[in-house]
């Protein structure tokens, strides 16, 4: 990149904080116990980035069946269980907001987590109070990741313009709609590979959120 962003649009799960890990098995482990056989891979690979309901309308359609009317809220209570316990940032996130406030960039996020959802992950890790109310959520549009509906949303609210902000996401899903948004785009490869993302649209991809602050010029 050459010139300074207007915007930093962060994803949060797998982004900012590190969760992905764990609430992939969970969801893996739900989606089996409801009747479709799926592995952590498969989690990753299929439903990643996208919204609960989303990935409830996908699985039902596979198993040619409803869900348990309970499943989502069980699903959800575990992940509040494990994330309380275990959740931490992902490395290099600190600094990396640390950089964008003495850079005067500003920053939010927009994720496919509930309002709830998010909420539990900032205020687990420490992170509410960096982000206020400039959090947007997935429920807040109509249609979810891969759309560009949210990136959109988030960089109006803002009152930045899309074209000339910046999005870090780790999904495939998030990456096609930042990039249909017309937003720049860096991948962050924890769990999807750098050639998926960048299938995806990544304009380019870290493995390590540290690299992000020398692509913006931090």
């Amino acid at each position: 990149m050459t010139d300074k962003p207007d915007l930093i649009i962060f994803d949060n799960d797998g982004v900012l904080v590190d969760s992905e890990r764990l609430t992939n098995q969970i969801f893996a482990d739900a989606v089996t116990g409801a009747g479709l056989p799926t592995s952590f891979e498969d989690a990753v690979t299929r439903y990643m980035g996208r919204r609960t309901t989303d990935c409830v309308a996908d699985i039902e359609e596979q198993l040619g069946t409803t869900l348990p009317h309970d499943f989502v809220h069980l699903y959800e209570q575990r992940c509040a269980e494990v994330l309380r316990a275990q959740l931490t940032t992902v490395d290099g996130v600190v600094e990396l907001l640390d950089a964008l406030d003495n850079a005067r960039i500003p920053y939010c996020i927009a994720s496919s987590g509930t309002p709830e959802e998010i909420e539990l992950r900032l205020t687990t890790t420490g992170l509410a109070d960096r982000f206020g109310d400039r959090v947007y959520s997935g429920s807040m549009v109509a249609k979810g990741k891969p759309a560009p509906d949210l990136f959109e949303y988030a960089a109006d609210r803002m009152g930045r313009p899309i074209e000339s902000s910046v999005v870090i996401e780790d999904s495939p899903a998030g990456v096609t709609g930042a990039r249909t948004a017309g937003a720049h785009v860096i991948g962050h490869a924890a769990l999807a590979s750098p050639e998926r993302l960048i299938h995806a649209g990544a304009h380019e991809v870290v493995k390590d959120m540290r690299d992000i602050r020398a692509l913006l010029a931090l």
